[in-house]
């Protein structure tokens, strides 16, 4: 956000302090990362707005509180390496890599990958690995991972991903069905099962199956 004036990077990061986003590393993340780069045309001018707004192939980016607070849950470390499922515009991944030591990042939309891969060398992110492929799946080649985030709506925390979270992992990811809210759920995995918390509602696209029709 270096290009941005004084007041418009305030007033970004006052609306994400003021839902709920409080931790500095999360908020320098953030400051890091113009938003503005991952949207296209008309949409690029409200980038610093509170708001999703719609990105290629039916998609759209999350709005910033929302990335910023499922950051949050993820309580990422600088040795972590974590999985996204759902690359879309490249925000959240973006916010990641500043955070962790490695971010793998998979959808079903080669179109979304290959915008998203532009951006990450643009701003000189060399520790994202972004891949085409049926997310719900996750990346087994890469597992097991530390954090794990699903940027899309599953009717439960899918099984395939649970696997490969390694014990004492966390994974974020929104459940419920894809017409209603969805209520965004953090997972442990520990020794002795999974511990589950409810953090709030929320409403994302249907985390889908298979591949989209533009790959």
């Amino acid at each position: 956000m270096s290009g941005l004036d004084a007041e418009t990077k305030m007033q970004f990061l006052f609306a994400l302090r003021s839902r709920g986003v409080t931790e500095s590393t999360v908020l320098e993340a953030m400051e890091a990362i113009d938003r503005g780069l991952f949207l296209r045309g008309f949409f690029s001018e409200r980038a610093y707005e509170d708001v999703p707004l719609p990105i290629a192939c039916g998609q759209t980016i999350s709005q910033p509180s929302v990335v910023g607070l499922m950051t949050q849950a993820l309580q990422v470390n600088a040795r972590d390496t974590v999985l996204e499922v759902g690359t879309g515009s490249g925000y959240q991944a973006a916010v990641l890599a500043k955070l962790a030591r490695r971010v793998y990042t998979v959808d079903r939309h080669g179109r979304l990958v290959q915008e998203a891969r532009q951006v990450f060398q643009r701003l000189g992110l060399a520790n994202i690995t972004s891949m085409v492929g049926d997310g719900s799946h996750g990346m087994p080649d890469q597992a097991p991972f530390d954090r794990i985030i699903v940027t899309a709506a599953a009717e439960d925390p899918p099984g395939p991903l649970l696997a490969q979270l390694k014990v004492g992992g966390i994974m974020v990811v929104p459940v419920g069905q894809s017409d209603a809210v969805q209520t965004l759920i953090r997972v442990r995995k520990m020794e002795n099962g999974l511990e589950y918390d409810e953090l709030r509602p929320v409403r994302f696209v249907p985390l889908l199956e298979g591949l989209g029709k533009d790959t």
